[in-house]
């Protein structure tokens, strides 16, 4: 599942008709509600805003709204979009001022479904994954070694302490002892501390 990692706003125009996506990480539903809120009153004078949110550990919560569009060519095909990209905890809104000419219930779902589609494409996407945190204690004279093995292998370092030895303590998505024992000459080996949650950046493939 993804995540957006910060709102987001895309805009489209199509055939004069302005289309203003926004996008918001959502927990629950009330968070939800708020930011739709926050959207209509920002732009009173939308001709519709309509919407889609999926939220929940499992996506339990899925609601859309065609806001006064013809049944069908608005929320859903918005809700489809952020099901088919495996989006989670996240409202998208579209604001559409209208330009004057009808677009048609399939100009209409194809408008909404492209303006959710484009803005996740440019939007800051995050996917949670499993990580280890270790720690490791090691000479002073292996700082240059070590901070060059972390830095090749991007290799995330939490914590730097520097007392008799040095100690780094670092988010790793596998064992690396071995590749540590080698750096050390067999002297220093990571201790694991604990398995941890984490959201790393990634990007959707759909445009």
């Amino acid at each position: 599942m993804y995540r957006i990692k910060e709102d987001h706003i895309e805009e489209l125009e199509i055939k004069k008709s302005r289309f203003i996506t926004y996008l918001h990480r959502a927990e629950n539903e009330a968070d939800a509600k708020a930011f739709l809120s926050e959207i209509r009153h920002l732009h009173p004078d939308a001709t519709h805003h309509c919407y889609a949110f999926i939220i929940g550990e499992h996506n339990e919560i899925k609601r859309s709204n065609d806001d006064g569009e013809p049944a069908g060519t608005a929320g859903v095909p918005m809700l489809e979009c952020l099901d088919r990209n495996d989006m989670q905890d996240i409202i998208a809104i579209t604001v559409r001022y209208f330009g004057g000419i009808k677009l048609g219930a399939g100009g209409l779902i194809r408008a909404y479904s492209k303006s959710v589609s484009h803005a996740l494409s440019t939007a800051k996407i995050t996917r949670k994954q499993w990580m280890e945190k270790y720690t490791v204690h090691f000479s002073y004279d292996l700082i240059g070694r070590i901070d060059h093995y972390f830095r090749e292998n991007k290799i995330e370092v939490l914590d730097k302490s520097y007392d008799e030895e040095v100690c780094y303590t670092y988010l790793c998505d596998h064992d690396n002892s071995a590749d540590l024992q080698e750096l050390s000459n067999g002297k220093y080996l990571p201790r694991f501390v604990a398995k941890t949650l984490i959201e790393v950046p990634v990007k959707l493939n759909e445009q």
